[in-house]
């Protein structure tokens, strides 16, 4: 099963097609999470303990980790997050924060070293920029170091489409290109 995590809010949103170009034609059960339709539970010491509490019970399957389940169950993961204001979308972060199991994505060797649980091979990370440069870490590079270092994800691959707002850019022309490599490496 291929895990979609949608973190695209337009309804014309140009990181979502390069997605979508991504998953065309696959075999697999794609299976999306739209993030934006995802209630996020409020990150305080309630629930940290709560969590806590299920976590050293052995209750893993509780509701309360249904999203991270399907991550850590999922063959493949495809993350579409496009790049504003200086950031991946805010709705992602939340969304890692309720993966982030100890037990159920990772675990912790006796030596103190994280150890992944996830079953996923591969994990892609699509996004699109309107300027011509997105630093690695304000996005791609941090969920790539949670899959290496954490979640035993061993190939993290980025596909991206940037410098789409710049004035003369020719948007589609760009978009198009990077469609084109991205059939080219599927055929």
């Amino acid at each position: 099963m291929i895990l979609f995590i949608n973190a695209c809010v337009r309804g014309q949103s140009r990181t979502k097609r390069l997605a979508e170009v991504l998953l065309e034609g696959r075999r697999e059960e794609v299976t999306e999470i739209c993030l934006e339709r995802c209630a996020f539970p409020r990150v305080d010491e309630e629930f940290l303990c709560r969590r806590d509490r299920l976590v050293s019970e052995g209750k893993l399957d509780d509701p309360m980790f249904d999203l991270t389940n399907a991550f850590a169950r999922a063959d493949e993961i495809v993350i579409a997050a496009p790049y504003w204001d200086l950031s991946f979308p805010a709705a992602l972060k939340q969304y890692l924060e309720l993966v982030n199991v100890v037990g159920i994505t990772f675990r912790y060797r006796s030596d103190g070293v994280p150890e992944g649980l996830c079953r996923a091979k591969k994990l892609t990370y699509v996004t699109t920029a309107g300027g011509p440069v997105v630093p690695e870490e304000f996005g791609y590079g941090y969920v790539k170091a949670l899959c290496l270092g954490y979640y035993g994800i061993p190939e993290v691959c980025l596909v991206q489409a940037a410098g789409l707002d710049i004035e003369g850019a020719d948007a589609e022309e760009i978009l198009q290109r990077e469609i084109r490599r991205l059939r080219e490496e599927k055929a």
